[in-house]
């Protein structure tokens, strides 16, 4: 997937690729030979990333984001504001930078900082969000807890990048839907939010073999479209709630792992059709939102006792 470069060693255009690429900002810099790199990619429409590397000391305002940007620390320093007390973050920290609807501000030393930037509606669907009578989804603290967490993302976001880099120009939605939600659900796991996350007594009561049935239909129905849990639930007339409890009740797994299996199975009678002088495992994977290839062979023999290249060959 492309990656698109800036670079500038001039602050009026600093400040426009800043404003281009983020939002308005407005800088005050106290360095005399400033510079600034940012380098964007995006996964799907509610995640991309960006990464910008400081050459310089300054003072920044801006407007509301829109997305809920999630830092990752490589060098450098950086303080902000939104009208609360401050916070401040060094090498390695990994934080939730801002709200995605405050104004800010920022004081930044020779900053490079890597950035998921995530749309609040993704994290509130994957997140199951609450009733609408309810507050809108809201990380509840900047850091991960445990601080041990913080390895949990940057391994994950490294994993999501890495795939994003290798995905063709113009990847199947199933793919990039399936990590875009990977991305969400770690920075839900990872840092503490308002989402209900255990089950009610509506769900408990909900979580029975019905509703189990058709969420399974549906999964069995459209495996090879961009369906996340809160699809399945929808289709099911549950919450996530209940849908991931049904699993776990009656079958001891979860709707996503059950979706894989689906997916695997395409994949599987793909390889035992497809002509291995013009179809490559790999090209299989991907078309059933496998982008690791060692992972889908691991899981492909794991299942079948027989690694995928093997089926390809001698169907």
């Amino acid at each position: 997937m492309n990656e698109n470069v800036y670079e500038t060693h001039d602050v009026e255009v600093a400040e426009q690729l800043l404003t281009d690429v983020y939002t308005r900002i407005q800088l005050t810099v106290t360095d005399p030979n400033p510079s600034l790199r940012i380098t964007t990619s995006t996964l799907d429409p509610q995640a991309w990333f960006s990464r910008a590397t400081f050459g310089m000391r300054l003072n920044a305002q801006g407007l509301p984001l829109g997305a809920i940007p999630i830092g990752h620390v490589c060098a450098g320093t950086a303080s902000w504001s939104t009208g609360q007390p401050g916070q401040v973050a060094g090498p390695g920290d990994v934080f939730v930078l801002l709200p995605p609807d405050c104004e800010w501000h920022n004081s930044i030393d020779g900053l490079d900082l890597d950035l998921a930037h995530l749309d609040p509606a993704l994290l509130a669907q994957v997140a199951d969000g609450p009733p609408r009578t309810s507050p809108a989804l809201r990380f509840t603290d900047h850091r991960p807890v445990p601080a041990a967490a913080a390895r949990r993302w940057t391994d994950t976001y490294d994993y999501v990048k890495t795939a994003v880099a290798d995905l063709p120009a113009d990847p199947a939605p199933l793919l990039t839907g399936s990590l875009t939600r990977i991305l969400a659900a770690a920075a839900l796991t990872v840092f503490p939010n308002n989402m209900l996350t255990d089950p009610t007594i509506e769900d408990r009561r909900d979580a029975h073999p019905a509703t189990l049935r058709r969420a399974i239909s549906f999964i069995d129905d459209n495996p090879q479209c961009d369906i996340s849990a809160a699809d399945i639930a929808a289709a099911a007339h549950v919450t996530i709630r209940t849908l991931q409890l049904a699993f776990r009740r009656h079958l001891d797994t979860n709707p996503m792992a059950y979706l894989r299996r689906a997916r695997l199975a395409r994949a599987h009678h793909d390889l035992k059709t497809a002509d291995p002088a013009t179809t490559t495992v790999g090209e299989i994977a991907v078309r059933w939102g496998f982008p690791d290839h060692s992972r889908f062979a691991q899981s492909y023999r794991a299942a079948y006792g027989q690694p995928p290249s093997r089926t390809l060959r001698h169907h």
